[in-house]
């Protein structure tokens, strides 16, 4: 069965009632689980969950403690490219969008990464807009070639690759990690967002992540942006799809992300606002049903909200943050969105430090000649 196949046979009117049917007993059942199972997600996500938060949190941490002790890998993005062929309304990159466009040349990817490795990160992202007709595939293979000598830990976030395309990346070492977002899980509220360009292909983006784990992946982050379709619906979606990879892919190190929209260029508003408490709750349920599995959290979330939710299943945080192309190291172009926590490498180290937390600058590394 294909993950399509199990996304549609999802029933939301049923996650809905369970979500407001809840009552604190049902929940405290569930926390006193050995196992959370899937099935229990929309007990921990529903109103009444709300009420055990302090207990939801504290089995997270424990979880957390147990299979990541007090390490945090830190990582930043890297931006190379903003052209997008796409008419996203939520994202500043959108082609009807006029904004300052920027493509890195070979020579500025050595100077920002040259940049970025003096401030002491060795794991990056890589990120572009979606224009395979701008930045095509020889332009990315080339990009990648060049940042991978100055990083032992690459990751990407991009258009959606062919499977050759990823195999010919994983093949000649380019990268370890892909990330990628559906976005939204919602099918026709996908189709109404992405009406036009590549991203419009709703069920190419969602075998995003069959293609990379066939091609022998060492590692894959997914998730849903938040805001874009009830919450709750979206996770039982991000949940059985980190499910099925794990089961069909079982080598696959998998991760999670969270993100919420946040401002950006234009007027777009979100229709399912996530409060901070959901927010939380959403992390937490995903450490009890998920216990070995990486928990990223985005500077799109204050300094604030990052430290405090640090401890409940949080593994992975970036830091020194641009998200405009070329903002490290040139005169950067428009930003993809508005960071809220601008903590330079040094002062991420220096605030993980002190929370007890021991920071990571990569904790594997496929070409060991790499610096």
């Amino acid at each position: 069965m294909s993950f399509s196949d199990i996304l549609a046979s999802i029933d939301k009117n049923a996650i809905t009632t369970r979500c407001n049917n809840t009552t604190i007993d049902d929940v405290k059942v569930v926390l006193k689980k050995e196992r959370v199972e899937i099935a229990d997600l929309p007990v921990l996500l529903s109103l009444a969950a709300e009420e055990c938060l302090e207990e939801l949190a504290q089995k997270s941490l424990t979880l957390t403690r147990r299979h990541f002790g007090n390490v945090v890998s830190l990582f930043t993005p890297f931006y190379i490219s903003n052209y997008c062929e796409n008419r996203c309304v939520y994202c500043s990159f959108a082609s009807q969008r006029s904004i300052i466009r920027k493509q890195l040349t070979f020579d500025q990817i050595h100077r920002e990464a040259t940049v970025i490795s003096d401030s002491g990160i060795r794991h990056i992202l890589v990120l572009t807009g979606e224009s395979p007709k701008k930045t095509d595939f020889s332009y990315i293979h080339e990009s990648l070639t060049i940042i991978r000598n100055y990083f032992p830990a690459v990751a990407i976030e991009m258009y959606p690759l062919a499977e050759k395309e990823y195999g010919a990346l994983i093949n000649s070492a380019l990268i370890d990690s892909l990330t990628i977002y559906q976005e939204t899980y919602n099918k026709d509220r996908y189709e109404s967002l992405h009406q036009r360009g590549p991203k419009a292909n709703f069920a190419y983006r969602l075998d995003t992540p069959d293609r990379a784990c066939r091609s022998q992946i060492r590692s894959i982050t997914i998730g849903a942006l938040l805001g874009l379709d009830d919450f709750r619906h979206e996770a039982m979606s991000v949940a059985l799809h980190a499910q099925y990879i794990q089961k069909m892919y079982p080598s696959v190190e998998l991760s999670l992300s969270f993100p919420r929209l946040c401002p950006q260029e234009g007027d777009f508003t979100p229709e399912h606002i996530v409060s901070d408490q959901q927010l939380v709750q959403l992390v937490t349920a995903f450490r009890l049903l998920f216990p070995s599995c990486g928990i990223t959290m985005s500077t799109r979330e204050s300094q604030s909200f990052r430290t405090g939710i640090m401890p409940l299943g949080v593994t992975k945080i970036s830091a020194g943050v641009s998200t405009a192309v070329g903002g490290h190291s040139t005169d950067p172009s428009t930003t993809q969105f508005e960071i809220a926590d601008h903590r330079s490498v040094k002062e991420m180290q220096t605030d993980l430090l002190s929370q007890g937390f021991q920071p990571v600058m990569h904790d594997w590394s496929q070409r060991m000649s790499v610096i």
